[in-house]
């Protein structure tokens, strides 16, 4: 497994690429936030949060586990959050 750095790493860019392709869209859309680009914004730094503290988490018993629930926890919610943003009207 790669490492925990690298795993911090891929969670910060791959959600603040997310977060900058909703502003793309706001942009290309009349330039203001909606409500929908809001709450989604907001879902994507809740998600973020989440994931790196439970990432710094040293109590866990089974890191290797740990780690790779974390991960494809993050892959599902990522592509959660692309398929709310080709949503986007």
């Amino acid at each position: 497994m790669a490492s925990v750095k690298n795993l911090k790493k891929e969670i910060n860019y791959v959600l603040g690429d997310l977060v900058n392709i909703v502003y793309i869209w706001e942009m290309t859309n009349g330039g203001k936030p909606t409500e929908g680009t809001d709450v989604l914004v907001d879902e994507i730094y809740d998600n973020y949060d989440n994931f790196v503290s439970r990432i710094r988490d040293r109590k866990v018993e089974n890191k290797k586990a740990h780690y790779k629930q974390i991960r494809a926890e993050y892959e599902t919610v990522a592509n959660q959050i692309v398929a709310k943003i080709n949503e986007l009207k």
